[in-house]
């Protein structure tokens, strides 16, 4: 038997690795930012598995090649830092794509009056020229990127933040992303979790979480969702 839909009265959504595959953008400024240091280039799927955990730490895990460098609270050298953010923000949604069903899945939620929100560990100021240029912008109802509270994900305070401002309480909420970030994020906050398979996730299945629904699309998470 199939379980009945979810009741939520508002949904929150991830954008790397869950509305977008920013992969490309993001090694194109890895690589030249590694050029100008004079270090060895990374891969695509290097980079794809350092996605998750903010600018910072990406620019961390890319100059020591390894997921690990995040768990170093020591900030990144200044110059690489500076480096990729000006690199990308010359290429940031030049190569970025939907995935499959998210644009059919982010209207299926607003024919169900469901507010809408975006989090992310995405700086502001590449966030919103994102969402505009991918023309996702207008379906959004608040959007926390990674540096506007003091705490990102996987900590709760954004889920939390973005509920207040969306006027539900977090126990009526869906969170849908990719990453053992966004669920234990959605868990702390006291939100339902729906994640999906397509994203980065640092190389780990997202199988392995005990979330509330693993959907192949954003198209699969609205037919599984009612407006409660």
């Amino acid at each position: 038997m199939s379980s009945p839909p979810l009741a939520v009265r508002a949904v929150l959504l991830d954008l790397d690795g869950t509305l977008l595959d920013t992969v490309l953008d993001l090694h194109a400024a890895a690589n030249a930012m590694l050029r100008d240091l004079a270090c060895p280039e990374v891969s695509v799927e290097s980079i794809r598995s350092y996605v998750g955990r903010g600018i910072p730490n990406l620019v961390k895990r890319v100059l020591a090649g390894s997921l690990a460098a995040a768990d170093d609270a020591t900030p990144p050298p200044a110059d690489a830092l500076s480096g990729f953010r000006r690199h990308y923000a010359t290429v940031n949604g030049r190569n970025a794509r939907l995935f499959p069903g998210v644009l059919e899945g982010l209207q299926a939620f607003k024919a169900l009056d469901l507010p809408l929100g975006v989090i992310t560990n995405k700086a502001e100021a590449f966030t919103l020229p994102l969402l505009q240029h991918t023309g996702l912008f207008p379906f959004f109802d608040v959007i926390v990127s990674g540096d506007v509270l003091p705490r990102a994900k996987p900590d709760p305070m954004p889920l939390l933040w973005a509920s207040g401002r969306l006027g539900v309480s977090p126990v009526e909420v869906l969170m849908i992303g990719d990453s053992v970030h966004d669920f234990h994020a959605g868990r702390a906050a006291g939100c339902h979790v729906f994640l999906v398979p397509y994203g980065y996730n640092e190389g780990r299945d997202i199988r392995e979480l005990a979330c509330d629904g693993i959907v192949s699309t954003l198209s699969e998470a609205a037919r599984r969702v009612v407006h409660a």
